[in-house]
């Protein structure tokens, strides 16, 4: 069966989303404790994860969304099912990435072929010795895109998707923080949830990136140091004002509701805490349009 046309254009973290690809988790996911280069916290119970991953789906296609899978088994890659990292959709098609960590180089191609399969449009591709993941982005406008330069982000891999997103693109350094073994992505101090509004986790975020969001007018809703290794930071806006977060966080919640946010919370302590990501972590998103 020949696979239907994909239309696709991102230029927001915030609109609403139309359509998203999704990875659900395998017998490689099963296996990734036993190896330590995938900084899993402790072995995964793959039926929990599963189910998990499938309240996920529920939730977005509850609230609207397209849901795509990707229905692709490596052996070997464990952290495919982190869906978001190895790939941008921009406002004109997709640009695969080339990941700091090792043991995904190979993801980036496995998207490419599941989209040109779709008729979507490759508008470049990061190259050696560039290398960067997508969870070193976020839009704060749909004309203001930000790049993190972090320890799986580096110099030319950034400068080479400023140069193929065109436009106001701004780089930030990320903190070192407590290095490989806890990576810190640009995502995981801030995620947009209205044009006016952003979760963010203070102790972490980038002087500059703080007086841009300052700039712009935008409020924040800070996470607690307790909430950052729980994921109270990885909130997916499905439309402004309305999240997926991971169940509890109760200050990261508490801050939602009393900016009158929508939230839908589910559990994700095997498919997301254990392999530290969350749910933008998990969703790639195709297309968001109003």
């Amino acid at each position: 069966m020949i696979p239907t046309q994909l239309k696709v254009g991102v230029r927001s973290s915030t609109a609403p989303l139309r359509d998203v690809l999704v990875k659900r988790p395998g017998p490689a996911f099963g296996r990734a404790f036993d190896d330590p280069a995938h900084g899993f916290l402790h072995p995964v119970d793959l039926g929990a994860a599963r189910r998990e991953h499938d309240r996920l789906v529920e939730t977005l296609a509850d609230l609207g969304v397209r849901v795509q899978e990707l229905g692709v088994e490596p052996d070997d890659d464990a952290d495919l099912c982190y869906v978001f990292d190895p790939l941008l959709i921009g406002p004109e098609g997709a640009i695969p990435l080339r990941p700091g960590k090792p043991n995904r180089l190979g993801e980036p191609a496995i998207l490419e072929r599941w989209l040109v399969d779709r008729d979507v449009p490759i508008v470049g591709r990061i190259e050696a010795p560039g290398t960067i993941e997508a969870g070193d982005t976020a839009w704060l406008r749909d004309d203001l895109f930000v790049i993190g330069r972090s320890l799986r982000t580096n110099d030319a891999g950034a400068r080479q998707l400023a140069r193929l997103m065109g436009g106001d693109v701004r780089i930030v350094d990320v903190p070192y923080y407590k290095g490989p073994a806890e990576l810190v992505h640009l995502m995981s101090v801030i995620s947009p949830v209205a044009d006016d509004l952003a979760v963010v986790f203070m102790p972490l975020l980038p002087a500059g990136l703080l007086e841009w969001l300052m700039d712009l007018g935008i409020r924040l809703i800070p996470v607690p140091e307790e909430e950052e290794p729980t994921l109270g930071c990885n909130v997916l806006a499905v439309r402004p004002g309305v999240v997926i977060v991971a169940e509890g966080n109760p200050v990261a919640r508490r801050g939602l509701d009393a900016a009158g946010v929508e939230v839908h919370a589910i559990p994700l302590r095997e498919v997301g805490e254990n392999g530290n990501g969350g749910v933008t972590c998990l969703v790639r998103p195709l297309r968001r349009e109003a």
